[in-house]
């Protein structure tokens, strides 16, 4: 039952009714598992360019950016870095007073090699009138992750990780946010020496974002000879999913609809408008310090190269069939481009006469398009790369979650628990099609690869909604490539232990 009061919210949102009710019907049916054809591996694939082939991809990078693209780095960076220190959450409200757990002892053991370090000394200096080596000396150790994570001090359990520091340099330390820009202009600048880069952020962080791209961009431009173009945007309310209870109703918080962020896939909006050739996406936190860039250039241009490579096969073989002007044999090469180059695979098409092939593969080929680095499988939690059954009868290649696959059949689980690879999020996405309009990406998402989760609001039970992931299934109906990059270029941090790593040394 919608009242008065809802329709005002729903309106305030940008939300109708009838997505409401389409939301609860999700709830009431659940979302089906992907029917899978195989993982997919360097037999199945995953590209593994030799090194000509490499050099080819490079080149055809640097021959497209000569030209006038307009490329874009999108950076999601509105998630919260709470996460992060969890495990320091848990010690402060722990009934010990001296770190206990390996975790705890590594946190205190290394405290001076952490890149916020004398932030943090200056704060604890300020406020307690000691230093950390006196705080640790005395035992106060509680203290010290106090001035750390709450209000009082650095505030880093309330901040997104774009804006903690990360890495330790002579001339000072930096934010994930400015290591992206730094990224921005070794592999993503145009020929008139642009880069812009996108930042998806929470509306209460905006302006803390801004100011200290406004504060460093300068000089990074000046030092890699760029000009900047930092652009931000939000998570639209339009994008929000509604909560339901345990009977699939609308979950209501004094008599107000709840309603819940949908999750990265919701970004899809925000990728959407953006106007750009060639997209590129990373998490906010999978950067390293300069001394190891060179392994993150070199194959951030691979993939594009790649990328523009297999558009511009795409765009010459669209603008064949557009003529009419074609034979059997030059039908049937498009064929092979769509079935080897592309992997997408249709058994159905050796049905199909001539004039109903063609229409199959302008449909095919006129999609955006990406191509996703994936690094080997070392045992991190997340998604993986497989070959998976589409809504028309095609397969093609699919970044898919746990969640997608049903862990209940040995085969599904099987082929999850032994993939070779791992979906590290690098991608870079050509979002135009052949006669250079903009793509509606919002058309290509498969609204039947969501996932509800069980949480609680104040105690009470309740269902959550999250859209199809960003990389998962709004991109379902894109044409996708893999390609294998090295480990190296993978250095995610979700607890801050480790920034400990060497890498982010």
């Amino acid at each position: 039952m919608i009242t008065s009061q809802d329709k005002e919210l729903l309106e305030k949102k940008g939300i109708s009714e009838a997505q409401i009710e389409e939301q609860l019907s999700c709830f009431r049916k659940g979302f089906p598992y992907l029917r899978l054809d195989s993982a997919a591996s360097l037999e199945k694939g995953i590209l593994a360019p030799a090194a000509g082939e490499q050099q080819a991809y490079l080149k055809a990078w640097e021959e497209y950016i000569s030209g006038d693209k307009v490329i874009v780095k999108f950076v999601p960076a509105s998630g919260a870095a709470s996460r992060m220190f969890k495990d320091l959450f848990e010690f402060l409200a722990a009934g010990y007073d001296t770190p206990t757990t390996a975790f705890e002892q590594t946190f205190f053991d290394q405290i001076h090699r952490f890149a916020f370090y004398d932030d943090l000394n200056v704060v604890c200096l300020k406020t307690t009138g000691k230093d950390i080596p006196a705080l640790l000396a005395e035992g106060s150790y509680k203290a010290v992750v106090e001035m750390l994570l709450k209000e009082a001090g650095l505030h880093y359990g309330a901040l997104p990780k774009g804006l903690l520091k990360f890495h330790a340099y002579p001339e000072g330390a930096r934010t994930p946010l400015e290591e992206h820009l730094v990224e921005g202009a070794l592999y993503a600048a145009g020929s008139r020496g642009k880069v812009n880069v996108h930042f998806t952020v929470s509306p209460e962080h905006r302006m803390l974002f801004k100011a200290l791209v406004e504060e460093k961009a300068g000089q990074f431009a000046a030092k890699y000879g760029v000009d900047y173009n930092v652009t931000f945007s939000e998570q639209k309310p339009s994008t929000d999913t509604v909560a339901a209870d345990m009977d699939n109703q609308p979950f209501r918080e004094n008599g107000k609809i709840l309603f819940r962020p949908g999750g990265h896939g919701a970004l899809i909006e925000n990728l959407n408008d953006l106007d750009a050739d060639i997209i590129f996406i990373k998490n906010i936190d999978n950067v390293v310090p300069d001394r190891l860039k060179p392994d993150t250039v070199l194959y951030k241009k691979l993939i594009a190269g790649v990328l523009v490579s297999l558009q511009k096969k795409a765009f010459e073989y669209l603008e064949l069939l557009d003529s009419g002007q074609y034979t059997h044999d030059q039908i049937m090469e498009v064929l092979q481009f769509v079935q080897k180059k592309l992997f997408c695979k249709n058994p159905g098409t050796k049905d199909l006469e001539d004039s109903e092939l063609v229409l199959y593969l302008k449909k095919k080929l006129n999609r955006p398009m990406r191509v996703c680095g994936m690094v080997k499988n070392v045992g991190e939690p997340g998604g993986g790369p497989f070959l998976a059954y589409n809504p028309d009868g095609t397969i093609s290649l699919q970044i898919l979650e746990s969640s997608q696959i049903d862990m209940d059949d040995p085969v599904k689980k099987k082929m999850f628990e032994e993939g070779t690879h791992f979906n590290p999020v690098d991608l870079v996405c050509a979002v135009r099609s052949y006669k250079g309009h903009k793509i509606d990406l919002v058309n290509y998402v498969d609204k039947a690869t969501g996932f509800i989760s069980c949480k609680s609001k104040n105690g009470k039970e309740l269902k959550a909604l999250e859209l199809p992931g960003l990389w998962n299934g709004a991109m379902s109906d894109w044409n996708t490539v893999f390609v294998e990059v090295s480990l190296s270029t993978f250095n995610p941090v979700k607890t801050v232990n480790d920034l400990l790593r060497e890498q982010h040394q």
